[in-house]
């Protein structure tokens, strides 16, 4: 590529495959597992510009061993991800034995290719943009290896190269170094709001109503009492809906003997549980809710036109993010009864242990709104404060339970309907509840006011660095030598080197023969 094409002289395009001597990926066909052996890298691995082989599953040495040269990722390839979150590309840094999955290109280099220049290119915005264009797929959008052979990148003088590398070097190691602070400060306010959360939970958050009743010289209803209430409360509900419902069939009861037929809540097990504070009691959350039910499994769509169905990854940091919204038709079956209620708290029963049991609170927006099948909405009565369940759930004590609960299971972490009924709440007299959650509140959002700033800060810095990768390899970084030799001599260099080499390169085997071998 000329001047005219807006790269500076000695410069030139160079496709991948020029840069390159082999480019492949990993093998089509899923090798066993073992439990020990090889470690096997997938996508997940690959985690700020390193590959982190402290989770990778493991394959077979005899696996490993059958795989051709160029199958085998050694220190100084470049493995670049084509599948799903395709365009991020990692130098090998170390010689430790691994191998990778399909969704993982392995590109090795000519020995006189710049790689860490390389994989600085294919860093930038451009290049990305460059990946999704070649892309193809629905369900995951894949970068073919043809395609990815194809794609190219501005290609400096051999050591105008290197210096555009120590450059970069030098400015986004102090971007990164910036990162890690922010990243830090990150993980300093997940803390701050999980110790609010708990001070809360065991009474240390605010005065207790106990306290304030014996400062003041007044009474107050524990919580024992406003329990009683409570249940009251449940049970009126269920003999006004049992009612209703006998009535709609025709069959009016004639005594009082069906209400014998009340499905007594679940009562706390308070064995190993630790001591409240004065005024508190346990309470379940079957003995708190008047209903607690699964949503919908019917598959949603994007017609905005319809209902907004919530859904587990609208459950964030114990909120609800509505940014991103699925629908059911307007008339879908399941309406009225999957309708939710303002102060409707949803419960994330499944997924990872990690996410399951996150909570938060329904506020009415949008109306109306349903809620899919992967959540349990509780709908808890009069006299017990909404955002305090939450509080609890998401609270360390909480996922301390959910932890205990999904740890005692086989496969995927699910807490179901049942479980969730017998979860142990403490219940603080009702002003303490409102107390304890009004002084949370304004604590997180001020928590909430940080993060934002945190959050712009990382943005802002993603920003500059693609600003300064921009200048880089449009030549405008660092300065060109006059006695630097042109890109294109380099490339006579490569292709020199690629075709001394071609006989020595093993063709790859069948896929099927290297399931056979391991």
């Amino acid at each position: 590529m000329s001047r005219a094409s807006g790269l500076p002289s000695g410069w030139t395009t160079a496709k991948l495959e020029d840069l390159f001597l082999t480019i492949t990926d990993g093998d089509h066909q899923p090798p066993p597992q073992s439990p020990t052996g090889v470690p096997f890298v997938v996508i997940g691995d690959i985690r700020n510009d390193s590959i982190n082989l402290s989770d990778a599953r493991f394959v077979k040495t005899a696996y490993y061993n059958s795989l051709p040269d160029q199958k085998k990722p050694a220190r100084g390839d470049l493995l670049y991800t084509v599948t799903g979150s395709f365009g991020i590309p990692v130098i090998v840094g170390s010689d430790d034995h691994f191998c990778v999955q399909r969704h993982i290109a392995i590109l090795k280099p000519a020995k006189a290719a710049n790689v860490r220049y390389i994989g600085l290119a294919l860093s930038t915005n451009a290049a990305l943009q460059q990946a999704t264009a070649l892309a193809t797929g629905t369900a995951q959008k894949t970068v073919g290896l043809a395609r990815l052979r194809s794609m190219t990148v501005p290609l400096a003088p051999t050591e105008q190269q290197q210096r555009i590398v120590d450059a970069l070097d030098s400015l986004l190691s102090r971007l990164d170094a910036a990162v890690a602070s922010l990243e830090r400060a990150q993980a300093k306010l997940k803390a701050y709001r999980a110790s609010v959360l708990k001070a809360a939970v065991e009474g240390r958050l605010v005065p207790t109503e106990a306290e304030l009743a014996r400062k003041k010289g007044r009474s107050y209803e524990p919580a024992d009492a406003l329990l009683q209430r409570i249940l009251k409360e449940r049970r009126r509900r269920w003999e006004e809906a049992e009612l209703e419902r006998t009535r709609a069939a025709g069959k009016a009861p004639k005594d009082d003997r069906w209400k014998t037929k009340y499905p007594e809540p679940e009562q706390p097990d308070t064995r190993n549980l630790p001591s409240l504070p004065e005024g508190w009691c346990w309470a379940t959350v079957d003995q708190l809710s008047a209903k607690v039910f699964y949503g919908s499994s019917a598959k949603a769509g994007e017609e905005s036109d319809g209902v907004p169905i919530l859904r587990m990854g609208n459950i964030i940091d114990g909120s609800l993010d509505l940014s991103y919204l699925k629908f059911l038709p307007l008339g879908h079956e399941e309406f009225p009864d999957l309708l939710l209620e303002s102060g409707d708290l949803l419960f994330n029963r499944t997924n990872s242990p990690e996410l399951v049991g996150k909570s938060a609170l329904y506020g009415g927006i949008p109306s109306p709104c349903s809620f899919a099948s992967y959540l349990i909405c509780v709908r808890l009565l009069t006299g017990i404060e909404p955002q305090w369940v939450a509080h609890v759930i998401n609270s360390p004590f909480g996922r301390q339970w959910v932890w205990r609960v999904v740890t005692q299971q086989v496969g995927q972490a699910n807490v179901n309907g049942s479980k969730l009924k017998a979860l142990a709440i403490p219940l603080p007299p009702f002003e303490e509840q409102r107390a304890c959650t009004s002084t949370t509140d304004m604590l997180f959002s001020n928590a909430d006011v940080l993060q934002d700033t945190v959050q712009r800060e990382v943005l802002r810095i993603s920003r500059l660095r693609q600003s300064i990768l921009k200048l880089a390899f449009e030549g405008r970084l660092t300065d060109h030598g006059q006695d630097d030799e042109p890109a294109d001599a380099l490339l006579a260099r490569i292709r020199a080197e690629r075709s001394a080499s071609e006989p020595a390169i093993r063709k790859p085997r069948s896929a099927r023969k290297l399931k056979a071998a391991s």
